[in-house]
């Protein structure tokens, strides 16, 4: 069985957006960029978050004074944590909401300094990915990112890129399964990149869970009946995150959005709040059972690992747009207890 326990850490109106970014670092949830209204970026303000699962009732919330140099506002961007260090790539935003183009460029964000830091490539000649909104990233643990997918200035991507953070040098790898999508999800676990879920343009993605090979540079998919009882239905702008539980690598992917809207990016569609467990070993699916107060459902959030105590693995969630077209401000930690 697999089993969970949700605890609210805070709910403030300075912190509801969707289409932001979440980093947990040291203890500590890093909020940046998002959206309140459609289509109108919030500040480049950072939010820090305290994270304390033995004391949520003092949870702190704060800002974080950077120097000048701070990333244009924008929104569908995507971050990941490298060495203490939170990257992010583009976005969109601007007057015209466009892909925010840095030309291969991170902004590099250091808690302990407080600090932004625009990370371009050595040679700006050579070929990078181009700027996009509702990508994905993941990273090694060790001195790779990778860069999947998302929507450019027209249509949708399918493409899979690596960023060497030493030599600051950019690799293009085969392209996942068709269709090209948005809002998708990718996470790293032992030597390989897992993808899931997404929008086409026409219908959210289910099903499959496609696996790129590092050392091979090819794709295979792993395929379930998208039910709600073999594994969870189809989705888009949900998440995906590697988290090691009783020394095993699994894959836990929650929330989301089922039909997209009729409005577009200016309407909420069908929102999920499930959570489900995949074992990579035998290629399965356990829905979560929650315990307590739970979440409303959401798509366009964020989440992070909380790393620290492997006795106690736990993920953060904050934020997004909510079934009744509202953008949530409330931050929560799900404690997984998991017997599988």
């Amino acid at each position: 069985m697999a089993r969970a326990v949700w605890r609210r850490l805070i709910s403030d109106p300075s912190i509801q957006r969707s289409s932001q970014t979440l980093a947990v670092v040291a203890g500590n949830a890093y909020i940046y960029g998002g959206e309140l209204r459609p289509r109108e970026p919030v500040d480049s303000v950072v939010y820090r978050v305290s994270l304390d699962r033995d004391a949520t009732t003092n949870t702190k919330l704060s800002t974080i004074s950077a120097a000048s140099t701070t990333p244009p506002p924008r929104v569908g961007s995507a971050s990941t944590v490298l060495n203490g260090k939170i990257y992010l790539f583009s976005g969109r935003g601007g007057a015209a909401m466009a892909p925010i183009e840095e030309k291969g460029s991170f902004w590099v964000f250091n808690p302990d300094e407080s600090s932004w830091v625009q990370v371009t490539p050595s040679d700006p000649q050579l070929r990078y990915p181009v700027g996009r909104s509702y990508h994905a990233l993941t990273n090694d643990g060790k001195d790779t990112i990778f860069l999947h997918a998302g929507c450019p200035e027209k249509g949708r991507l399918g493409d899979l890129w690596t960023f060497n953070t030493s030599t600051r040098e950019w690799r293009e790898l085969a392209s996942a399964p068709k269709p090209e999508r948005g809002g998708t999800s990718i996470a790293y676990a032992d030597g390989k990149v897992f993808r899931m879920n997404g929008f086409d343009g026409q219908t959210e993605q289910g099903g499959a869970v496609d696996v790129f090979d590092l050392d091979k540079n090819v794709w295979e998919t792993i395929t379930y009946q998208p039910d709600g009882v073999s594994g969870p239905g189809p989705r888009s702008v949900s998440c995906l995150l590697a988290v090691k539980i009783q020394g095993k690598v699994k894959l836990v992917t929650m929330f989301g959005e089922r039909d997209p809207s009729s409005l577009g990016h200016q309407g909420a569609g069908k929102m999920l709040r499930d959570v489900w467990v995949f074992d990579i070993e035998s290629k399965t699916w356990t829905e979560v059972q929650t315990e307590g107060d739970a979440p409303e459902a959401r798509g366009w959030f964020d989440a992070d690992v909380v790393t620290g105590d492997p006795s106690r693995p736990g993920i953060i969630v904050h934020g997004g747009l909510a079934e009744s077209n509202e953008r949530l401000g409330d931050v929560w930690w799900l404690e997984l207890e998991l017997e599988l």
